[in-house]
């Protein structure tokens, strides 16, 4: 079997932290269970591009579970943890391609090992593997399926892909499930990227003025941790309708140009490019955070911070590179710019992405149940998957709800009853 991970020595301690992670995925359990009795993904391949985390782990292992020959590669340079790709190598016999800190030479090596699987469905997180298909490996294309994506940033490649007639098969947005995008990108985009802040400085956020940019939902969940930390939270915006809710979600709404003199810590979500800019830079408090969760690392733009700074930046801490300016102030670019939560911290919590990971797995039988019968496009994951693990998480958390009565069924589908 061939791998590339950091030191198979670290297999021990990743199997207990894969272990620890699956207690708090009740979800994905079960979606397990189904896979070892059922096996859908018998005699097919499957390479996924994710984030090599505890909570990935599990899902691959759940895939190999359900039949699947699977393989692993990171996406991200800085997310890997490195005792997890081991245990995945060792315990599991999963092949593995990922080092946390790996050059982006690497990094792109380690794409072409998982599509050197031709694989029938892949697993993207922000699209790499996709574009890499089509733009470069178009001998893969015979064998794929489908695939599915978990990310914003994916997301809108995969429709501007769509929408130029250049998307060759089908893929499953799970970003836009909703057991994934209300909790995953709110609940833990917004603890982990603190998380990520914390770890990486030792800050105390309260009092502080930190700047949100955007108010998607990965924004909206960092801006509503660090108000619970005691920020002073600002946020930016380019649309008028997500400026005008986080305004009467309470926060200061005002251009990033207006925020960028003012603000402590800076974190973008956005999917774009030069969210915080080299005229921002100018203006910045000496010693200000700036941080990224979203999923490239192009939201700072790195190339002018350098243009700006007098000399190469000073590592300060393990996650911290420090820029100073010509007039003496100093600028700390955390997580090289790079997703803050997976690379100072661990990631979103294994309880939400339980619901991400299930919707996942689901979304790949429904690609593997489907062959041949999809068209080249971006599907929402059909409702009954929501539905079914929203109800399977609020079992495992002992929550019961009410059902409608027959009566009630029959009123709302009537047209004769009203006022």
């Amino acid at each position: 079997m061939e791998f590339d991970i950091k030191n198979p020595d670290l297999a021990p301690g990743g199997r207990l932290r894969i272990e620890w992670a699956s207690q708090e995925m009740p979800v994905l359990q079960g979606v397990y269970d189904q896979f070892v009795a059922e096996r859908p993904f018998a005699g097919l391949r499957i390479s996924g591009c994710m984030h090599v985390t505890t909570e990935t782990a599990n899902l691959v292992v759940a895939l190999q579970a359900g039949g699947a020959d699977v393989m692993l590669c990171a996406s991200n340079p800085l997310s890997t943890q490195d005792d997890v790709a081991a245990s995945l190598v060792s315990h599991y016999e999963i092949p593995v391609f990922a080092i946390k800190g790996e050059d982006n030479e690497t990094y792109h090596k380690h794409i072409q090992a998982v599509l050197d699987h031709k694989p029938n469905i892949i697993m993207d997180d922000g699209s790499d593997v996709t574009s890499t298909i089509h733009r470069d490996r178009r001998d893969v294309m015979e064998y794929v399926i489908g695939g599915t994506e978990e990310t914003t940033t994916g997301i809108i490649r995969l429709r501007a892909m769509a929408a130029d007639g250049a998307l060759e098969f089908p893929m499953m947005a799970v970003n836009d499930a909703l057991t994934k995008h209300l909790f995953d990108n709110r609940y833990g985009t917004g603890q982990s990227t603190m998380d990520g802040v914390i770890r990486a400085t030792n800050y105390l956020i309260a009092g502080k003025v930190v700047v949100v940019a955007g108010y998607g939902w990965c924004s909206r969940g960092i801006a509503m941790r660090a108000r619970g930390l005691g920020g002073n939270v600002v946020v930016t915006e380019i649309d008028p309708l997500k400026a005008l809710e986080a305004v009467m979600d309470g926060y200061r709404v005002m251009p990033m140009s207006e925020a960028a003199p003012i603000g402590d810590i800076f974190v973008s979500a956005t999917g774009n490019i030069n969210v915080f800019d080299g005229h921002h830079f100018e203006v910045m408090k000496d010693g200000a955070l700036l941080a990224n969760s979203g999923h490239f690392d192009v939201e700072v733009n790195k190339v002018a911070l350098r243009n700006l700074a007098v000399s190469d930046p000073k590592r300060v801490r393990p996650f911290v590179d420090q820029y100073t300016m010509k007039d003496g102030r100093k600028l700390n670019l955390l997580g090289e710019g790079r997703l803050i939560n997976l690379a100072a911290a661990e990631g979103h919590p294994a309880s939400v992405m339980d619901m991400s990971f299930a919707g996942q797995a689901l979304s790949a039988k429904y690609l593997a149940d489907n062959k041949g019968k999809l068209e080249n496009k971006v599907y929402t994951v059909p409702e009954e998957i929501d539905q079914r693990i929203a109800s399977i998480k609020l079992q495992a958390m002992g929550i019961n709800i009410d059902t409608l009565t027959t009566r009630q069924q029959q009123y709302l589908n009537s047209w004769q009853e009203g006022t």
